[in-house]
């Protein structure tokens, strides 16, 4: 039945774990196991109210037994009264109140004298509806699944300690009925977006993790060492380029849902490692993408949560009205309208710099032209963006994967989608004309050796030569599966949907 085991020495912080150690050694002496193997559940808490529901509607006044459900679940609180005790159990679908008597139970009863809140139980009996009219276990059987060793934290206050709440979210999902939520939510949309792009014949792809070049976005990445292989590897920045691999391949539709990794600050928006969706459709250009991603935003939320309007958080956001199609506005006319300044007219370094101080935007030193027009977008544009709207056409030094659009010079076909004044896509007519992404790759090797730039896109000789062979024109998309999943739970912070974000020291 298990060896005895060893008591803390006294501290104030170990006497609550003494205690519970004792009852797991009372319980072994008494022959009781407090760590079965397994346990037969015949029903969720769930299922047996709807069912005993169900009887109470058949039967109208009349009284009624039930069959003896089986449960299962964690003690959330513990009410004695003299010799009956009153417990209530927590399982993934609900909770019930449980009724046990110390004649009905017999040697039993040793165990619920042995019971701390957050232990795991098995409970067998029929239900019943107390006197204050709560559905309730009329307990006949108990069996200790699970004996805690650490106390939960209290019943009232719950974790208050935000930091300790992702640590430990563990503690976080067994307390906090918001918390277990998203992260039941999460894997639904994802769900669902999966099945979006499958209907639509899109093939689902895995590419590597570790790569020998960091390329297909703008962004620091983190380094490791192949000891086998005698060379450095990255963790991916982006899956674009290897998609489009595909794409010359003949995957003509082809996605992928994965991690991405890049080392970056950490805010309300960004996590170090975050899931993002990459797709690539031949024969598709930048309007078709924005179709899609209307689609696929309004199609999920109206799965998730049955409707397309979000509704208003105080405090959060007001109502969200996700249905297509979605306002497109012009990046250059809109920069305008903030500001009063064409910065597509005059691209010189000196001007913007001198632009962005009059208009009290801070300046970051040694920046190029492309990040500091980045940081005007980010300070002018993007916080009025609230409901969903795309913003479209953006310089050419801003995307040097995007093809150019015809007949307006400098300018890339390129759009990125908005709501609650955060980032949602991004999304190009890929450039697939060789000569030029090769010319566009040096020039950002160019802009890192000048600027020092260490997020300025890399070229990847292997890719250029893919594109070299032909690939069809091409619509790309990278969503961010973090910021839909915040939009759909209502959350302003990625630490609130991810089980486990990257914390500080």
């Amino acid at each position: 039945m298990g060896e005895k085991i060893k008591i803390f020495e006294n501290s104030g912080s170990d006497k609550l774990i003494n205690e519970r150690i004792k009852k797991i050694n009372l319980l072994r002496s008494k022959g009781i196991d407090p760590y079965p193997s397994t346990y037969n559940r015949t029903h969720l808490i769930g299922q047996a109210k709807e069912k005993f529901k169900s009887l109470e509607n058949e039967f109208k006044d009349s009284k009624f037994d039930t069959e003896e459900f089986a449960f299962s679940g964690r003690v959330m609180s513990i009410r004695s009264m003299g010799k009956a005790l009153f417990f209530d159990v927590k399982d993934k679908s609900d909770q019930i109140q449980c009724f046990a008597r110390k004649n009905n139970l017999g040697k039993n009863y040793e165990i619920l004298e042995c019971l701390d809140i957050g232990d795991i139980v098995g409970v067998i009996g029929p239900l019943i509806r107390t006197r204050r009219g709560e559905i309730s276990v009329d307990v006949k059987n108990v069996v200790m699944l699970t004996k805690s060793v650490r106390p939960l934290p209290d019943k009232w206050s719950g974790l208050k300690d935000i930091e300790l709440r992702y640590r430990q979210r563990y503690l976080d999902l067994i307390s906090n009925s918001k918390a277990y939520s998203n992260a039941i939510i999460r894997p639904a949309i994802i769900k669902s977006i999966r099945e979006f792009m499958y209907k639509r014949g899109f093939i689902e792809v895995e590419t590597p993790i570790l790569v020998p070049i960091p390329a297909g976005a703008q962004a620091k990445p983190f380094e490791t060492y192949h000891n086998s292989l005698n060379r450095n590897l990255y963790l991916r920045i982006a899956t674009e380029l290897y998609l489009k691999k595909l794409v010359v391949g003949g995957i003509e539709k082809v996605f992928e849902i994965g991690r991405l990794f890049r080392n970056e600050g950490i805010d309300h928006y960004h996590n170090p490692e975050f899931t993002t969706m990459e797709s690539y459709q031949a024969y598709a250009n930048y309007e078709d993408v924005m179709k899609m991603v209307e689609d696929l935003v309004f199609e999920v939320a109206t799965e998730i949560i049955g409707t397309h309007v979000l509704p208003a958080i105080d405090g959060i956001r007001p109502d969200i009205n996700l249905k297509p199609p979605w306002p497109r506005l012009d990046l250059r006319t809109t920069l305008i309208d903030k500001t009063g300044v064409d910065f597509y007219e005059n691209r010189d370094i000196k001007y913007i710099e001198s632009t962005m101080k009059d208009l009290g935007i801070h300046i970051e030193s040694n920046a190029s032209w492309a990040r500091l027009l980045d940081k005007v977008i980010s300070e002018k544009i993007e916080p009025d963006l609230i409901q969903p709207h795309f913003l479209i056409d953006y310089p050419v030094e801003m995307s040097p994967l995007a093809k150019r659009k015809i007949g307006v010079n400098g300018v890339v076909e390129r759009f990125e989608a908005f709501v609650l004044g955060s980032e949602l896509a991004n999304a190009f007519s890929e450039l697939n004309d060789p000569i030029d992404q090769r010319q566009r790759f040096e020039e950002q090797e160019q802009i890192r050796s000048i600027y020092g730039d260490d997020e300025s896109d890399r070229l990847d000789e292997d890719f250029l030569i893919s594109i070299e062979h032909g690939m069809p024109p091409t619509g790309g998309l990278g969503i961010g599966i973090d910021r839909l999943v915040m939009l759909i739970c209502g959350e302003n912070s990625i630490r609130e949907i991810l089980l486990f974000p990257q914390m500080r020291n």
